[in-house]
């Protein structure tokens, strides 16, 4: 194993918080750390506005700061990362550089074939992004005269495609690393109600990005994908996925790990648990007008917005389900923490809160706790009042979205994600595509058992550890189909009720099991994919100095 002399992580999701590879690169961070001291630079762009993430410093290579402002026309912040490991960061305000983006574009369909004729949307801040990126690494470089050191640039995701094709055309010695999460032809197929399993291998990667509008993403990606010096991906899954509409296999598959240094340890982990529960069944109760029994079995949901793709609607018909199976042996709370279009936290809502006042019947719209634009549109709401539920007092399941990031300034928990995890009893992410699958890692992690399923490259790696999966062990496996919907929405259903019935005992084991199974996908296992990664791209890189 070679460690690279300098590495340079850029992704969109660096200091900016949107989804799991947010979550990839924060955690990773505090291995690479240990292994690249302050070698291991993180770029992401600059919105402009103040960001709790970042730590501004002026100490970071000055002269080279120096040097690029006057002779660049990006500006730039240098600072760490205010996470574990607190690694270097550079955020990049890259607007002045959009003068540019024609030219850019002809360039990049001229050197690597990258057609953006038909873009729309994200995609010129994104391209526009990912070229600043380049141009800040070239830049480093050239000013430190790195043409001898084994440099490694590597790009997340479609987003930062540019980057990755300008290092390889302007600074050829410097290795790339290109790693998707998820194709962007691939998720559209799933997010657009099409099965994406059952026919993937009739699927041609071109013909579904014209059918689906999304040309120019797909173009880059592909095009990033063959000219890398490495391509990486999350699982097994998807490599499939890209072999097929990428026409491409990645030359490594990077699983993804997590830091344990993000878990309270014993002497807090009660405490913190127990302040996570008073907060959640306080907000319940105020929105319900009613008390729930402090041994209420608490289950949740998290992760972006993406209605079928990450099973929000088996989530709402497996609590609907149980709602009405008179089955339950005590009260449920079921909470979908998601965030959607928010247009404010509830005033009433968050009087209450502050006030401390005892509500004695439900709010109106005793589902929700911050107020959405267009709320009549919202696809949660609207299926949890179809399914008929209340959240009236003598209903023993209630259910209550969540529409909001939790940062820990939402203005109603006022607690970050994991805060407010870790008093959860039980979590479900039932997706239909998922290439990794963060959130039932995060799940264990916490000690929290959870159910996902075999479209899940989390889940996947799952069956592959413990030859097979269960509850008991920490996590359940559930096998989903293109259309076996209902099957799965009944087998979670079980598997929820036997977890709901266990005593203090046998949920004490399974937490314990949790733990245990969380230990085996920490970054200091996973961490060697990516070395293999590296060790592949500065092979290529070296190939091109001769």
């Amino acid at each position: 194993m070679t460690i690279p002399d300098f590495l340079f992580e850029c992704s969109w999701e660096v200091c900016n918080k949107i989804g799991g590879i947010h979550t990839v690169l924060s955690t990773k961070a505090h291995t690479l750390h240990r292994q690249f001291n302050d070698r291991a630079i993180y770029m992401g762009p600059d919105s402009g506005r103040p960001n709790p993430e970042f730590e501004e410093m002026h100490t970071f290579y000055p002269d080279w700061v120096e040097f690029a402002e006057k002779n660049e026309p990006f500006r730039i912040k240098t600072g760490r990362w205010q996470i574990p490991g607190t690694p270097p960061v550079i955020l990049i305000d890259y607007q002045q550089l959009f003068c540019e983006r024609n030219a850019l574009y002809f360039s990049m369909w001229e050197s690597f074939g990258v057609d953006s004729s038909r873009a729309y949307g994200d995609y010129d801040e994104s391209c526009i992004f990912a070229y600043a990126a380049g141009r800040v690494i070239q830049s480093f470089y050239t000013f430190h005269r790195l043409e001898e050191k084994k440099v490694i640039a590597h790009f997340h995701e479609w987003m930062l495609g540019f980057g990755a094709l300008y290092i390889q055309k302007h600074c050829p010695r410097i290795a790339t690393v290109f790693t998707t999460h998820a194709t962007s032809t691939g998720r559209s197929i799933a997010g657009n109600n099409k099965p994406l399993y059952q026919y993937l291998n009739h699927y041609n990667g071109d013909g579904m990005a014209h059918e689906l509008n999304i040309e120019a993403k797909h173009s880059l990606e592909k095009q990033t994908a063959r000219f890398a010096d490495c391509f990486t991906t999350v699982s097994d899954i998807t490599a499939l996925e890209c072999e097929q509409l990428l026409d491409k296999s990645p030359d490594v598959v990077t699983p993804n790990g997590f830091e344990p240094g993000f878990v309270p340890d014993n002497d807090s982990y009660v405490a913190k648990r127990n302040q996570a529960r008073t907060l959640l069944f306080n907000v319940a109760e105020k929105l319900t007008g009613s008390h729930i029994d402090p041994n209420a079995f608490l289950v949740a949901t998290s992760g972006r917005y993406e209605y079928r793709n990450k099973g929000i609607d088996v989530f709402i018909d497996v609590m609907n389900q149980l709602r009405l199976s008179n089955e339950l042996p005590c009260e449920v709370v079921a909470f979908i923490l998601v965030p959607a279009w928010v247009y404010a936290p509830r005033a009433d809502l968050k009087e209450v809160l502050v006030r401390n006042f005892q509500t004695d019947e439900s709010m109106q719209m005793p589902f929700l706790t911050h107020w959405l634009h267009e709320m009549d549109n919202d696809r949660v709401m609207n299926h949890i009042l179809k399914a008929g539920f209340s959240n009236h007092p003598s209903e023993k399941l209630k259910i209550i979205f969540v529409p909001c990031y939790l940062d820990g300034n939402d203005g109603i928990f006022n607690m970050p994600y994991y805060d407010l995890l870790i008093g959860i009893d039980a979590t479900l992410f039932p997706s239909y595509y998922e290439p990794w699958g963060y959130t039932p890692l995060e799940s264990i992690a916490f000690g929290i058992p959870a159910i996902t399923t075999g479209f899940a490259g989390f889940g996947l790696w799952v069956q592959n550890m413990l030859n097979g999966s269960s509850i008991d062990e920490g996590v359940e496996v559930v096998n989903r189909t293109d259309d076996n919907y209902a099957e799965v929405v009944s087998a979670i259903c079980e598997t929820l009720l036997k977890l709901i019935k266990n005593d203090q005992s046998e949920r004490e084991t399974i937490n314990q099991k949790c733990f245990e199974l969380a230990s085996k996908a920490e970054w200091q296992s996973f961490i060697k994919h990516y070395h293999t990664a590296y060790d592949m791209a500065l092979m290529k890189a070296v190939k091109r100095k001769k």
